[in-house]
């Protein structure tokens, strides 16, 4: 059934009970709240800011938004965008989306104006509903995006170039629209992360929507009792579809602005959170301020919290380790997935499977898995091929884009472009991006291996090894090391503890340097290879 039944189901059953808290720990008041349809807990200036809406009202908004849509002319299979920070509205917006029969298209928020421009022009956008932080961006392309015929302002101070979500909302009817979805219908269009190009555009149906929903809660088990804190950005297939079992289960998430581990830390504890979801650097900056004393546990109630689970990136076993130590009492796990994939869950490790932490895991909820040589044919447990995933979620197309579609999808197998390898008890393991691979004098170089090797060191907070181009071998491996702020770390010393590795594998230059990352954890090598690619070889340092 499509997704939004599950919405409609729990405004039924559940009307009064709290479906979305947010938080904003930066949230300072400067004007007078006068949202009637949010329960409001008004703080006092400097203090977080803090709101929260039932089901009801949740269904309530999104049907509202779907019949304004509908007065401004929008139909089914229309695309509608959505770039909005993490907010209380951005669900309803989304939903209301769904429910007029038109698709949505969230829109990473770091994107720049033109790259804005690019996704709305790539997806046929015809609308755009957009937050006070991307005015600017706007602004800057309103007069040459002559396809998008309305635009929605979400917040106060609306500017004159469009319309007031806030003000307009209030005068549509709550009764739900009578558009009638199917599986079949066309949902959503997720853009790829951008990290190996330009984004690309990828179309899903109703049916990817309400797998993603059905496989997170069979493998996490969310009951009316659980409460998510949802910290990533909802634009993204990964935040989105873990707060789906949310959605299955009729249970309470919160939205959290920030990353600081005292905020994560200080909302699990006052919201009673059962189940947060983590990126690979807000857990190590976690941890970090633990063992610092910057935090002390007994600060928090956190006995509640059941689950800890990472993905977005491969997950550095020492990582994990090190946070069992601390809370000896939780569950880990750990998701695979794509947006070409509906986000996380098609690869899966489960929470029964932490001797095998470091793996991904096997073929999640509906999902096949396979691994292949360069010529499509399964390799042997222990050799290196390209993960490829079947199932429900895959999706239909890179939308307006039949070469990269016929190139990634094949006999509805889709074909993910990293490199992994399954062990003897079929566990698969990530070893890296397939356009990642660094080939030195013949010798095929994975990065991911070496990083989580470096990783080990105590003095190394994150780790990047990307492949430098070289006269003799062809390319060679360059570490970019960023170093924990407490403690230091010399050139010397992680040749020393690379010396342990295989000599081929070991990297030839290291760079001490912050890591970027983007905003779902994965690190950004386009980046780093602009900014150190283009050095010359005597400026690289590199060690014959």
């Amino acid at each position: 059934m499509p997704i939004t039944e599950f919405l409609v189901r729990n405004a039924e059953l559940y009307p009064n009970d709290t479906a979305l808290v947010e938080i904003n720990p930066h949230f300072e008041p400067t004007a007078r709240i006068t949202w009637k349809d949010y329960s409001l807990i008004q703080p006092e200036v400097g203090q977080p800011f803090r709101r929260e809406i039932t089901w009801k009202t949740f269904d309530d908004k999104a049907n509202r938004f779907a019949n304004l849509l509908l007065t401004r002319g929008i139909r089914r299979g229309d695309k509608v965008a959505v770039l909005m920070m993490n907010s209380i509205e951005w669900l309803p917006v989304y939903f209301g989306i769904l429910k007029a029969g038109a698709l949505a298209v969230p829109l990473n928020y770091r994107y720049t104006a033109e790259e804005i421009k690019y996704c709305l022009n790539k997806a046929d956008c015809s609308m755009l509903v957009f937050g006070p932080e991307f005015i600017g961006r706007i602004e800057e392309i309103v007069d040459r995006i002559p396809a998008v015929h309305n635009l929605f302002y979400v917040g106060e101070d609306c500017p004159s170039f469009a319309d007031s979500y806030d003000r307009m909302i209030g005068f549509c009817s709550k009764k739900a629209p009578d558009i009638p979805l199917t599986d079949d219908d066309d949902g959503a269009i997720y853009f790829s992360s951008g990290t190996t190009g330009f984004p690309k555009a990828i179309l899903h149906k109703h049916r990817a929507l309400t797998h993603a929903a059905l496989c997170e809660q069979a493998h996490h088990g969310q009951t009316r009792d659980d409460v998510f804190l949802c910290i990533p950005p909802l634009y993204h297939t990964g935040a989105k579809m873990h707060w789906f079992g949310s959605l299955v289960s009729g249970s309470k998430a919160v939205l959290l602005k920030g990353t600081n581990p005292e905020w994560i830390l200080k909302a699990a504890s006052e919201e009673k959170c059962t189940i947060v979801w983590l990126l690979v650097p807000w857990a190590q900056d976690i941890l970090d301020e633990l063992d610092s004393g910057t935090l002390k546990l007994e600060d928090y109630t956190l006995s509640q919290w059941r689950l800890m689970h990472i993905g977005a990136q491969p997950v550095p076993p020492s990582l994990i380790r090190r946070w069992q130590t601390i809370f000896p009492g939780q569950a880990y796990d750990t998701n695979y997935g794509l947006s070409e994939s509906i986000g996380p869950g098609c690869v899966h490790l489960g929470v029964e499977n932490i001797h095998k932490v470091g793996a991904i895991g096997k073929a999640g909820y509906g999902w096949e898995v396979k691994i292949v040589d360069e010529n499509g044919n399964s390799v042997e447990r222990g050799e290196v091929g390209e993960l490829c995933v079947k199932g429900p979620g895959v999706m239909i197309c890179y939308y307006n884009d039949e070469k990269a579609t016929a190139e990634t999808l094949h006999d509805g197998w889709l074909f993910t472009g990293d490199m992994a390898e399954e062990d003897e008890d079929g566990f698969i393991y990530l070893v890296d991006r397939k356009k990642d691979v660094i080939i030195t004098g013949g010798e095929n170089l994975y990065p991911v291996q070496i990083e989580n090797h470096i990783r080990r060191h105590e003095a190394v907070k994150d780790v990047a090894v990307i492949g430098l181009p070289h006269a003799r071998l062809g390319e060679i491996a360059a570490a970019i090391i960023e170093v924990r702020e407490d403690m230091t770390l010399t050139e010397e010393e992680i040749i020393d503890f690379c010396s342990s590795m295989p000599r081929y594998k070991r990297p030839r230059t290291y760079i001490f340097a912050k890591v970027p990352r983007n905003p779902t954890g994965k690190i950004e090598k386009p980046k780093l290879r602009e900014i150190y690619c283009g050095k010359s070889l005597v400026e690289q340092q590199i060690k014959n």
